[in-house]
């Protein structure tokens, strides 16, 4: 009798043996499933022949998954990448009445459109949806950001006139109260948010060391 030996790399031995089709889920995310799942305002416990709470949930689920959000936009003649405020370019400025001393900027603050009046969820319900029922964890909750395409110019000068931006996918790391801002983290090619060390970003990135 000799003895058994595990291989170091057992996990990936297991991922190779595919055996036919299987209902489980092989992609791997970040994100909890509850986090996709949307908020239906309904009896949990319905009549008969009344829609049940889960099946409206999943129907809510498949048509906003239809919906983008840059599409939209430009379906009504709007450029995302104008959304974005920028410097002022002299050259370039609009004039009225051939006059240049009197031009507006295109952009208004976001503030003034903000209405929290028909949100479904709060703030702070929206971070929940990261925690997991029975962990102290907090994962990341998913989402859609209008960000720069380019990361380093993005955070030196976020209102230069050579920035691109687009609509990226996002984790939800955290949000601060006082300036009502949501703190937000790319996600890679495969949908994942990981750190330098590639390991997934937990309870919006703080750790032991701050």
């Amino acid at each position: 009798v000799t003895t058994f030996k595990m291989p170091e790399d057992f996990e990936s031995v297991l991922d190779k043996q595919v055996i036919g089709p299987t209902t489980k889920n092989l992609i791997k995310s970040d994100f909890l499933v509850q986090s996709f799942k949307p908020k239906a305002e309904i009896a949990f416990q319905g009549l008969p022949g009344q829609c049940p709470w889960k099946i409206e949930v999943e129907r809510r689920r498949r048509l906003y998954l239809t919906f983008d959000i840059a599409q939209l936009l430009a379906s009504k003649g709007i450029d995302s990448n104008l959304l974005m405020p920028r410097h002022r370019d002299p050259d370039n400025m609009p004039a009225i009445e051939e006059k240049k001393d009197l031009v507006f900027t295109i952009n208004l603050p976001l503030k003034i459109f903000d209405n929290y009046e028909y949100d479904c969820r709060t703030p702070k319900e929206w971070i929940l949806l990261g925690l997991e029922p029975g962990s102290q964890d907090r994962k990341l909750v998913p989402g859609k950001a209008l960000l720069p395409t380019d990361d380093i110019l993005g955070h030196e000068d976020p209102q230069s006139q050579k920035l691109i931006y687009k609509w990226v996918d996002v984790g939800v790391l955290d949000y601060d109260k006082e300036t009502e801002l949501y703190l937000v983290h790319k996600t890679d090619k495969n949908g994942l948010v990981r750190d330098e060390e590639e390991r997934p970003i937990l309870n919006g990135g703080i750790t032991s060391e701050g």
